[in-house]
This record gives C-alpha cells, sequence and structure tokens, in this order.
C-alpha cells in the first residue's frame, strides 16, 4: 500500500476515533458517479463526509475544496493533492487559472465522484446560504450523475473557527436519498429542490 493510501486511512481512523461518527443512509448508497452535497461548517467536513464512505466508494471519491487554503503549506498540500486528490478551487475573488465547474468536469470524466459545498463558503450561521450554481451545471452536463445531500452534525463544534486542536464530540452524518435533475428542469427549481433535501436531512432546530 502507498504511503498517500496508508496517510489516508490514518486520517480516517483519527476522524472516526475523535467524532465517534455514525452514517445513516436513507436506503441504499447509490451505483454509479455521485455527488455529495454537504452543509458547510468546518475545514474538516470532507473527511468525515470522506471516512464514512464504504471503502471501495471512498477511492474514487474527491473533495473539492479552497486553493487558498489547502496549498498553504508542505503538510496540507500533500495531503490534499497527494492523499485526497482534492480538487483545489481559487477563491478570494481572484481570477480562476481555470474554470472551476470545467475542473470538477474533468474530474468526473476519469470516472471519480465528487464531495461539495453548494454554499461555496463555510457557513457559521444557522441554516444554509444560497447554493451556487455549479451543481446545476454539473447536472446539466452529466444528467445521469446521482446527487446525495449529506447533512453534518456537530462537526463545526469540533473544530471551531481559529483553533487548532480539536474538541472530541459525537457527529452525524445522514445521507439522503439520491436526486437527479429531472429533463427540462430549470437552475431556480434544481437548486431549491437540493436545498430541501439537504434541509431535510437537518435536526430539528438546526
Amino acid at each position: 500500500m502507498s504511503i498517500a493510501r496508508l496517510t489516508g486511512a490514518a486520517l480516517c481512523s483519527f476522524a472516526k476515533l475523535l467524532t465517534g461518527v455514525r452514517p445513516t443512509w436513507v436506503g441504499a448508497p447509490p451505483a454509479g458517479q455521485c455527488v455529495y452535497f454537504a452543509n458547510h461548517r468546518s475545514h474538516g467536513d470532507f473527511l468525515l463526509i470522506w471516512a464514512a464512505l464504504p471503502a471501495a466508494m471512498r477511492l474514487r471519491t474527491r473533495p473539492v475544496a479552497g486553493a487558498d487554503y489547502w496549498l498553504r503549506g508542505a503538510v496540507r498540500r500533500y495531503v490534499a493533492q497527494s492523499v485526497f486528490r482534492g480538487v483545489l478551487i481559487e477563491r478570494n475573488g481572484r481570477p480562476p487559472a481555470a474554470d472551476p465547474v470545467g475542473k470538477m468536469e474533468a474530474a468526473l470524466a476519469c470516472g471519480d465522484s465528487l464531495i461539495v459545498f453548494p454554499e461555496g463558503t463555510r457557513n457559521l450561521g444557522d441554516g444554509l446560504l444560497p447554493f451556487k450554481s455549479g451543481m446545476y451545471r454539473l447536472a446539466c452536463a452529466q444528467p445521469q450523475l446521482h446527487f446525495v445531500p449529506v447533512w453534518i452534525e456537530n462537526l463545526g463544534r469540533v473544530m471551531p473557527k481559529g483553533s487548532i486542536v480539536p474538541v472530541p464530540l459525537l457527529c452525524t452524518l445522514s445521507f439522503g436519498p439520491a436526486m437527479n435533475l429531472s429533463e427540462g428542469e430549470s437552475k431556480a427549481d434544481f437548486l431549491n429542490r437540493a436545498r430541501a433535501a439537504l434541509t431535510a436531512l437537518a435536526p430539528a432546530g438546526a
């Protein structure tokens, strides 16, 4: 097994030990390529989803993450690029070197699945921010894709903004039923439906 695979396995074990994560699925995981979309409170969100996937699915799933954070320093860069094979997107208002959705489409064209956060940034408030249009563009380009909502509960308290040492707390992951783009569905209708599917997984009062 390669060093990157061993590092990934170690990170999965650490994440599970720290959070006691309990993934629940509504129905069986869908066959075929997926785009897992989730609420976003922490830089560790994608790691928790990645760790919760069955091993065979994990190997073909890549997170979409901010290049400004994950390319800062040799360790983060190695983890993001070699362990997770992340699709790194430039942010902070700078002109992107490549179309972000185009980079996601390239990863999908290789047969991989993706983890995305459609709010586009960490949301430290209640509820969900408006969704960006990228998911709709992916759905239009590849209508066979399954879009799987994932609600992450409590990770924002494990790794609050600005903290260095995580706080051990129980986390839950709720995987909802997969949805697909309907024929002729508009961007607004698709994104509203995706947002409703994700919100439906949130515990009362979240």
